[in-house]
Parts: structure tokens; C-alpha cells; sequence
């Protein structure tokens, strides 16, 4: 089986997310249209952001129904994004906070996708 590189989200405005996935992540977008945009995860994973009014088969799910995680070296790393995070404004879905698999906490894009930064238990 092939490995995947790739994940899609469908987006209202796909030059909108870009834009704040650019100023987020730190990396401009690599290849864009008028209803695609995608940057680079990791070096070996791509975003791309789909017109949700362009998604072929057609799909009535927006953001909320699945995570992108970044995981962090620390509690206090944790921490320290979520005060960048709320300083950009970004939605906090769910503030810092321990959980069984370790100190987490959620933000949301524009479109109410989950970006969940964690630090695991130690174990």
C-alpha cells in the first residue's frame, strides 16, 4: 500500500485558510487556485484546503469531525502556544488541560477544524 501524504480539509475561502495556515505554520502555500490551496505539514506531508462548494463527491461535513495534532516537547511548550495562539485570536475549543493521554489543548481554524497540541504522558 502507498503511504499517504496528503491531508484535505474542506474550507469556505481557500486563499483565507491559506493565509492563516501560512501564518500559523510558518510556510507559504506551494500551489493554489481559485478553490485549492495546499502547503507543507512536514516534509513528507502535505495540506491542502478545498472549496467546500467544489468537493467532488459533494460532502456536507466542515471542521470539528477530526484533529491535525502537534505534539510538543513539554508542558510548558504547551503552554506557551496556547498564549501565541490566543494572542492571534485563534478560537479555544478546549484551554490547557490534563487528560488520560497527556497535557493537551484544542484551537480552532476559520472553519472549525481541530489543531490539537499535546505533550504525552510520559510512559
Amino acid at each position: 500500500m502507498k503511504n499517504p501524504k496528503f491531508v484535505l480539509l474542506y474550507v469556505k475561502d481557500p486563499a483565507a485558510s491559506a493565509a492563516f495556515y501560512t501564518r500559523l505554520l510558518g510556510r507559504p502555500a506551494v500551489d493554489s487556485s481559485d478553490n485549492f490551496a495546499m502547503l507543507p505539514l512536514t516534509g513528507e506531508i502535505m495540506l491542502g484546503l478545498w472549496a467546500m462548494a467544489d468537493v467532488q463527491p459533494s460532502s456536507v461535513i466542515m471542521g470539528g469531525g477530526s484533529e491535525i495534532g502537534f505534539p510538543a516537547e513539554s508542558h510548558a511548550a504547551v503552554d506557551a502556544c496556547h498564549r501565541e495562539w490566543s494572542a492571534q485570536r485563534l478560537a479555544i475549543a478546549q484551554a490547557p488541560t490534563q487528560m488520560d493521554f497527556g497535557y493537551t489543548f484544542v484551537a480552532l481554524d476559520p472553519d472549525g477544524h481541530r489543531l490539537r497540541v499535546f505533550h504525552p504522558n510520559a510512559g
